[in-house]
């Protein structure tokens, strides 16, 4: 890590440790922000479920605690210590970074091993990949709220840093661990298995693609296998946290808002109608992963984005933590950022729902002025904003594949008849 980052790393930690230390405040009203704190996420519900998990009560009967057994032990070792929580917290966010500061240094992003682009020369360094990470707004108040999304974040970009790195199986586990922490995180598992196998030096690569696939996904497999045993062991031989920490995602029985698309649509939806919507919805996720892997094939690094910031858009229970490490993983793409076209527009529709989201949500439920249509429509805006600037970095990286394929078409307007 060179100084640059050390720097960047030291202030967002200054950052956090002020907000945190001289605004106390701060992190109780973020902990109630509907855009940061969701059910499956949400601190407020981790300390109902210490408080009964320490009093000898299963924090999964009432159907408010959403979130899995072994976070729930590794608080408890914490001794309700509101420092520690926070030290936690903090510490999670550098990971994150060092983890972002290797994929950037590994340069796979414009370098892989069936493809390097013409414009990897405009690839930013590691600290400025850092920088966005860490000082994004949106990382800084998922990590002040204390949303335990932070946690998912940090295990999915240690999975990639650990894939770059040439350590497949430690990327296997660390993926088997984001899958059992947030159950969505499982959708980017074929990507982030071909990211491994294409990094492996050529010496060390096995002949057998389908081979090094298949170990893989066991060792992932067998490590999910061994967390949910732990988590069997922690909460006296019972099975029942897997209806409240997976079936939640599922099944959607908190219909809190949030800034998805799922609460308003079934709050309105007939009963008789919602195990097909249920479906319908859980579908459209998962029909991205195999196009999305299959096209990107010589850049799986950016199938993995993608996905990451589709799973962000439509899933169940979304935040904005989700898109913060969405932007810090796209920033390692700045190659490709010349050829978007809606770049303005996207940035701007960002800002407005950014801005606008937490005045609709006061006029609904505290001014008594607005309905739930208010907030609903941001969230549509939210969401458009957000699907336009996966389909617009989508678009520029095949542009530069094709322009780095075609050296004579550079600059020239191309229009599909």
């Amino acid at each position: 890590m060179n100084r640059e980052c050390a720097l960047i790393i030291t202030l967002a930690v200054a950052v956090r440790l002020v907000l945190f230390f001289a605004f106390p405040s701060l992190p109780e009203v973020l902990v109630n922000r509907v855009e940061i704190s969701t059910p499956v996420t949400s601190f407020k519900r981790l300390q109902e479920g210490l408080f009964l998990y320490r009093h000898g009560i299963s924090p999964y009967d009432g159907g408010v605690f959403h979130q899995a057994p072994l976070l729930l032990a590794f608080f408890t070792t914490l001794q309700s210590s509101d420092i520690a929580f926070k030290l936690v917290y903090i510490a999670a966010d550098v990971l994150s970074a060092l983890s972002l500061i290797q994929i950037a240094n590994s340069g796979v992003a414009a370098s892989s091993a069936l493809y390097t682009s013409t414009r990897k020369d405009m690839q930013w360094p590691s600290w400025r990949v850092a920088a966005v990470f860490l000082l994004n707004p949106f990382t800084v108040a998922t990590c002040i709220s204390r949303s335990t999304i932070v946690f998912t974040n940090t295990v999915v970009l240690l999975a990639i840093s650990k894939a770059v790195g040439k350590k497949p199986a430690a990327a296997s586990m660390a993926l088997a661990m984001a899958s059992y922490l947030s159950l969505y995180p499982a959708l980017i598992v074929p990507p982030t298995l071909l990211l491994s196998y294409d990094c492996l030096p050529s010496n060390k690569k096995p002949a057998s693609i389908s081979k090094f696939l298949a170990v893989q996904t066991i060792t992932y497999l067998g490590a999910l296998g061994g967390l949910m045993g732990l988590s069997f062991l922690i909460t006296d031989g019972s099975w029942e946290f897997l209806r409240s920490t997976y079936g939640v995602h599922l099944l959607l029985p908190d219909l809190t808002p949030n800034v998805g698309l799922w609460w308003y649509f079934f709050i309105e939806m007939f009963d008789s109608f919602r195990e097909f919507f249920l479906c319908t919805f859980q579908l459209h996720l998962l029909i991205y992963v195999g196009g999305v892997t299959i096209r990107l094939r010589r850049q799986p690094l950016f199938a993995i984005i993608t996905l990451l910031g589709i799973t962000a858009t439509f899933k169940s229970y979304p935040s904005i933590g989700d898109m913060s490490v969405y932007f810090g993983l796209l920033s390692l793409y700045r190659h490709i950022f010349p050829l978007m076209r809606y770049t303005f527009f996207t940035i701007s529709t960002l800002l407005y729902a950014s801005l606008l989201g937490p005045a609709f949500y006061y006029l609904w439920i505290y001014a008594g002025s607005g309905n739930a249509n208010f907030f609903y429509a941001i969230t549509l805006v939210w969401s458009l904003a957000n699907t336009l600037l996966i389909v617009d970095t989508l678009f520029a990286l095949l542009r530069d594949e094709w322009e780095t394929e075609r050296p004579e078409m550079k600059g020239k307007f191309v229009v599909q008849i």
